[in-house]
This record gives structure tokens, sequence and C-alpha cells, in this order.
């Protein structure tokens, strides 16, 4: 986060990710600086795009740069028992293993990403007063507030108390940078932002804010704190009756962008280097490497065997080159298989163009059901046993849904639906499952889990730089 925290955004009309020093000396004299840059609805919705530009992240393997949402699957998925390293090396086996250090650098670079996604989100709200539109200032607050709530509902359950910095700060206001607030803290802001995002988005966009993608952030932010569960099934049952609809293939899901399934995906484009991902590449060993990340473990490959219906054969596949290894293909790069080999592509598979999907309408019927469990209602009734049968009957799993639907049956729904769309490890958690679950796990597999294994260390870095002020969580 530091590299962000020193910097006030420039932004150029047509460049996006250009930056300029608030507190250089002497002042400049001349030029366009982010303290007189926006004047105007226009200028400012140049940084409502570069909210998403830093979701995105930079496509590359470079260390120093934010990778955005593209290293996600390293914190959540790696530390599941969905999936690991191909050969147990470097940085990336410390995930797989529950040994991560707080000088990972991967963690380091989540981190600065998402708070520099906050710092982007900060700087739409410190300049709505020069939008004269009283329709664009509503759209562009809720956009900025929803994805202000993204990224800390991210932060908060990958690291727990966290920082809360909710305006553009000075690089003196080291106490707002540093210092941890109650997690309660965080998700009355997430609330209150995504609040404001449902009030003020409609259904226009799907790699932008919308309302459903507010209320379905929403519902799971009162599901994971374990409130509010008659407002979350409404919240579900409102985006279930705005038009969103499960795909009849389930591969279309992945391969059919913007598809009536998606309801906030990140967004990119093959082939153009800056707006592209390169995370699928990386899956497919199709970088150059010789080793492998994101493949399938095989707790997860006998899961899918056995419960994954038709989904199985779109969720994983054999390594062609290496036959006793398996693979991710829910997002082969550009949809190409890699040939005979498995990872040689007809284009280059760094400059993949495959949308990355957070919220789509599988989860909210799913989620659904889980609103109706945890606030107590027999999930035998109609509406939960409908949006559960609604999954399996997409799976080919069409055998009437025995009730009540328990835990374990949601579970395992969650993981053969979702799976490797980083959601496993926030769902164990969320559900209580994580502590049994991942001790088992790691006991099979010879593992190091432990219960603080549930947070990850804060960057070393960042904690040097405080001076003191940002503490670390315990077990590091």
């Amino acid at each position: 986060m530091k590299q962000y925290k020193y910097i006030t955004l420039l932004l150029i009309v047509a460049v996006l990710a250009s930056c300029q020093s608030d507190f250089l000396e002497p002042a400049p004299s001349s030029g366009v600086t982010s303290a007189n840059y926006y004047t105007n609805a226009a200028e400012v919705e140049t940084a409502v795009v570069n909210m998403y530009d830093g979701i995105q992240g930079v496509n590359s393997t470079s260390s120093g740069v934010n990778h955005g949402v593209m290293y996600e699957f390293y914190l959540t998925e790696m530390r599941s028992d969905n999936t690991r390293t191909k050969s147990q090396e470097g940085e990336a086996a410390q995930f797989e293993s529950y040994t991560i250090q707080a000088t990972n650098g991967i963690v380091a670079d989540y981190y600065s990403s998402f708070y520099n996604v906050i710092f982007r989100a900060n700087v739409v709200l410190d300049n709505l007063s020069v939008v004269e539109d009283a329709s664009k200032a509503v759209s562009f607050e809720a956009e900025a507030k929803f994805v202000r709530a993204y990224a800390y509902f991210n932060l908060v359950r990958l690291f727990g108390d966290i920082p809360l910095i909710d305006g553009v700060i000075t690089p003196l206001e080291t106490e707002v940078q540093f210092k941890r607030v109650s997690s309660a803290q965080i998700y009355d802001l997430i609330e209150s932002d995504l609040t404001t995002a449902i009030a003020g988005l409609d259904n226009s966009f799907k790699t932008r804010g919308s309302k459903a993608a507010a209320q379905a952030l929403l519902a799971k932010a009162y599901l994971t704190q374990g409130e509010n569960y008659a407002d979350a099934q409404g919240l579900c049952e409102d985006i279930m009756a705005s038009g969103f609809a499960l795909e009849p293939d389930f591969s279309d899901v992945f391969y059919q962008e913007l598809n009536d399934e998606i309801i906030f995906a990140v967004g990119y484009a093959s082939a153009l280097s800056s707006d592209s991902q390169l995370f699928s590449a990386e899956w497919m060993n199709g970088v150059g490497r010789s080793s492998g990340v994101n493949y399938v473990t095989a707790d997860a490959v006998a899961a899918l065997d056995v419960s994954g219906g038709d989904r199985t054969q779109f969720s994983y596949r054999i390594d062609p080159s290496q036959t006793t290894q398996n693979q991710v293909t829910k997002y082969l790069p550009n949809g190409e298989d890699g040939g005979a080999d498995g990872k040689t592509f007809l284009s280059d598979a760094t400059l993949a163009g495959n949308d990355w999907i957070v919220l789509r309408y599988a989860d909210v019927l799913l989620m659904h059901v889980e609103a109706i469990m945890a606030g107590g209602a027999e999930t035998s009734s109609s509406p939960a046993v409908a949006s559960f049968q609604a999954i399996r009957d997409r799976a080919g799993l069409t055998t009437p849904v025995t009730t009540p639907i328990t835990k374990a049956d949601l579970l395992l729904e969650r993981r053969m639906e979702l799976a490797f769309e980083n959601h496993r490890f926030f769902d164990l958690v969320r559900l209580g499952a994580a502590e049994s679950t991942l001790s088992a796990f790691s006991a099979t597999n010879g593992l190091g889990y432990s219960t603080s294994d549930l947070l990850l260390p804060f960057p070393q870095s960042e904690i040097n730089l405080s001076n003191g002020i940002l503490t670390q969580n315990p077990g590091y």
C-alpha cells in the first residue's frame, strides 16, 4: 500500500495510469495535477473508470506492480482444499502448506492493490462537488462506494481488523494509514456504502458496479457476519426477479462473456497488454515456466468426479504433459486448450481476454438457500428447494433434492458449482467449517494448518513503515 499512500492520482483524459505527487517541493508551476484536474463530470468519470483499472491490475509477472484481482487465487483457492502448486516451489507454495511469511510478496501485492483501489474510489468521492449533473453525481458516488465496499470486503475477510481510510489522506496521517480498527467498523462502512450503491445504481453494467452486484455483495456481507438473514434473503430474491438467469450450458458461463448469469465481472480484452490478464496462463503453465500454480488437489478431483455432474468436464482436466497432475479449465486462455501438450497456444496466453467473474447468478441462488437455512426456516420449503434444485438441474443432477438441505449439502454444492472461482475458502469460514475441513485436509496431506492461518499476515513492509502503529496478526 505504501507506494500509493504517498502519491495522488493524476488522470489525463485518455491516459488513466499516470501519477504525479501532490507533495512536490517546490510546487509545479504549470501542468495538470490532481489538485486542478477535476473540474467537470467528464473528468471525474475518468477517475470512475480508473477504479476498475485498479481491480483489473497490471498484466505483468514483474514485482513492484499491483496485480489487482489477478493474484487473488493464491490467497483463497490455494489456502483451501481445492488447489495447490504443481511442484511446491517458491512463495506460492507457502499458501498450500500454510507456512505464509509476513515477507510474502504475493500477500503484499494483494494488500497494496486493494488499498490502491480504495484510494481510487476515495478520489472519486472527494471530487463529486464539481459534477453539476445531479444524476451523474449520484451514479458516480454509487459506483465509487460499490467499489470501495468490494475492496474492503475482500480485505477484512482476509486480514481481519484493518486500517479504515474513507477519504484521500496525506502522508502525515500515519495514524489513519496504519491503525487497525475493528472488523465491525469495516462492515459498518461496507453496509453503508452498499446501501448507497443500491439506491443509486441500475443494472446497466456487468463490468462496472450495478444494483444487483451491490445487492449480492450486501447479502454476502450479512451472511458473513451472521446477521440480517431475512434481509439477505430479500436481497437475493430482488436479484432473482431482476432478469438474471442460469446459462443452460455450464461452459458458456465462462466463455460467452457478459451472459445472462453474470452479475459483476472484471473485464479483460485479449491481445492488449494494458487490458489483458495472465493468471489463466499461469494456471495452464503457459508462461514458459517449469512449474505451475492453482493445480487441482486430489481431494477436489475426487469430489468433482462423484458430485460435479456435467460441471466436472468443464472444471478440471488431466495435464496433457504430466498425467499425474490436474489443471483448472474454467479459464483456458481465450478458450484455447493449449494444444497437445496443454501449454502451446495459438495466441499469446499471457494476453488472455477472459473476464474474471466475481458474482454470478448461481452464487445468488445458493446464498438464497443459505439465508433461508441460517434464518431458521425449514429448507424443505419451496423457495430454498427451488433455488437448490435449479443449480443441480443445470448440472444434470435432476434427482429431486432430499430435504431438509443440510450445511454439508450446501457446502458441497457451492464447492462443485463455484470451484476455482475463489469462493471455497470464504465459504468454509462463513459456514463455520474451516477448522474441521482444513485440519483434516492438512493432516491427510502432511501440511501445517493451524487456526491462526485463517487470517493472512500483514505485509512486513507495511509494519516497518508504520513505526509500530500497525500490529501483526497472531501466529506470524
